[in-house]
């Protein structure tokens, strides 16, 4: 079942880099190139007459616990109608690069308390499930560590009544197709098919186009 937004909305997209891609700081309204701004596009296109607000707040290398630091001045202060959330590989990542693990148990607790804040606006939330390729190669070692955290996702989905966007099951089904690299050249950070995919993913899920 599709989400439905009244005239004048305010969809809010919180992440990491995945949802950052590089957007500006100095200009508040650019979405980036990345799944948020394909996603704005289409909204300005397919609904020029409801005046909807899209915001991206997503902020490169950010985990659970950085969420939930600027949760207030990056979403509620914002007053959103739709939080959509994408966090989770950086929680991962840090183990492998840094020796700086967070447990599944954490990023639980963690997501858990800003899904919470967020319900008390009354908003619609959004979750979109962390994932990683495997290309290359020592990306497949990193499953024991993210599966558990995109079980994680799916149990707070439920909790919430959240929808919920199964991306690591997506790109593994498309690449046995297509290959990872064609979504990603690093397994984390989506090739515009990637972006194009995730956001494609998300308007049949949000808005049932």
């Amino acid at each position: 079942m599709s989400i439905f937004l009244e005239q004048g909305s305010v969809i809010l997209f919180q992440g990491d880099s995945v949802t950052d891609c590089g957007r500006s700081r100095e200009d508040t309204t650019d979405l980036g190139p990345g799944y948020p701004g394909k996603i704005g596009t289409l909204l300005k296109t397919l609904y020029a007459d409801r005046g909807y607000t899209v915001i991206n707040r997503g902020v490169s290398g950010n985990r659970v616990k950085d969420l939930q630091e600027r949760w207030q001045e990056d979403c509620l202060q914002l007053h959103p109608q739709l939080v959509s959330i994408l966090i989770g590989i950086n929680d991962c990542w840090r183990r492998y690069d840094s020796n700086d693990p967070t447990s599944a148990e954490v990023y639980e607790q963690g997501y858990r308390s800003i899904l919470a804040r967020t319900k008390e606006i009354g908003a619609q939330i959004v979750i979109l499930e962390p994932f990683v390729l495997p290309y290359p190669e020592d990306r497949k070692t990193w499953r024991v560590d993210l599966d558990p955290k995109i079980q994680a996702a799916r149990k707070l989905a439920c909790e919430f009544g959240a929808h919920y966007i199964p991306l690591d099951g997506i790109f593994a089904a498309k690449m046995i197709a297509d290959g990872p690299q064609y979504y990603s050249a690093d397994g984390v950070h989506p090739a515009d098919a990637g972006h194009a995919l995730i956001a494609r993913e998300w308007m049949k899920t949000v808005i049932g186009w």
